[in-house]
């Protein structure tokens, strides 16, 4: 029983003074914790009395000595981010060795590699930085041709990055990739009329097409009805041999080719739209003046008065 009641008082003191003496030896910069890709520094009266920057729990007594407790009235304790940051620069104006006014796009990444350099020698190094960037681009990728610039991307980001790596090492960054994303016309007018220029070209590309295809139609049709009449020349030649052959064939028997030729007579006749009397053979003569004196104006004529 006694050892249950001294587990349960020390417990509850312990839960209770553990949180104070914690909070008070942190007060006192006895201890610290540092998060991954983060470091501290420690500056005391202007002097920087040390860096932390491996991440976990250090005792900082035992790393800086009991000064770094009169840190926390006379000091300041600085945290840095080690990690990989990114920036854009949009529109840096460049002029071509033409005289182009371009403008073009930088995308940059930096990291922190000297705490000490970044905090102390420079006010702004990020803002530093960017106008660095911003001045190389100028710098290298002016007065270039415009071809060049339009084009070759990579070696522009080569120059870029050789122009301002020395520069940003001084001021505690390492710089990583550097890369010309966009590059573009910054004169509206100019702009207007390159679209204009591209509307024109793509009309001209549009209606050579239509006339290479209307000729290619031409060619196509104008062949075609050159072997069509040269196929019926060949077909009128041989229409008289073929018909010369059947006649000759059909020739060779009298009565077919008496029929043949009765045949085509009363074709002939019924297809020229003459009236036909069909007249019996023989003994009807009288019958056939009659009819034969048909056209004229059989009807007496008129009795006059006297």
């Amino acid at each position: 029983m006694i050892f249950i009641t001294v587990f349960i008082v020390t417990f509850i003191l312990c839960v209770l003074t553990v949180p104070f003496v914690l909070a008070g030896l942190k007060i006192i910069n006895f201890y610290t914790t540092v998060s991954e890709g983060r470091c501290k520094v420690y500056v005391l009266f202007g002097k920087v009395l040390g860096v932390v920057n491996e991440p976990g729990l250090h005792l900082l007594w035992l790393t800086l000595g009991p000064q770094a407790a009169l840190v926390r009235f006379f000091g300041r304790v600085y945290e840095i981010d080690f990690r990989l940051d990114q920036e854009y620069l949009r529109s840096n104006p460049v002029n071509s060795e033409e005289g182009t006014p371009m403008g073009v796009g930088v995308w940059y990444e930096m990291r922190i590699k000297e705490p000490v350099d970044f905090i102390f020698k420079n006010v702004d190094p990020g803002g530093s930085l960017r106008a660095n960037v911003a001045n190389a681009t100028v710098r290298s990728l002016s007065n270039m041709p415009l071809e060049k610039l339009l084009v070759d991307r990579h070696e522009m980001s080569r120059l870029v990055r050789q122009e301002v790596s020395p520069k940003s090492q001084e001021w505690g960054y390492e710089l990583g990739s550097i890369y010309v994303r966009k590059v573009h016309f910054r004169d509206a007018e100019m702009i207007r009329q390159i679209e204009q220029k591209v509307v024109n070209r793509l009309r001209q590309v549009t209606s050579a097409i239509r006339q290479a295809g209307s000729n290619q139609v031409d060619i196509i049709t104008s062949a075609a009805d050159r072997q069509a009449a040269t196929e019926f020349a060949k077909a009128r030649s041989v229409r008289p041999r073929l018909v010369g052959e059947a006649l000759r064939e059909i020739g060779q028997d009298t009565d077919v080719l008496n029929a043949v030729f009765e045949t085509l007579e009363v074709d002939r006749i019924t297809k020229g739209g003459a009236e036909v009397t069909l007249v019996p053979d023989g003994k009807y003569e009288t019958l056939v003046s009659l009819l034969a004196s048909g056209a004229k104006d059989l009807t007496p004529p008129p009795v006059k008065d006297h």
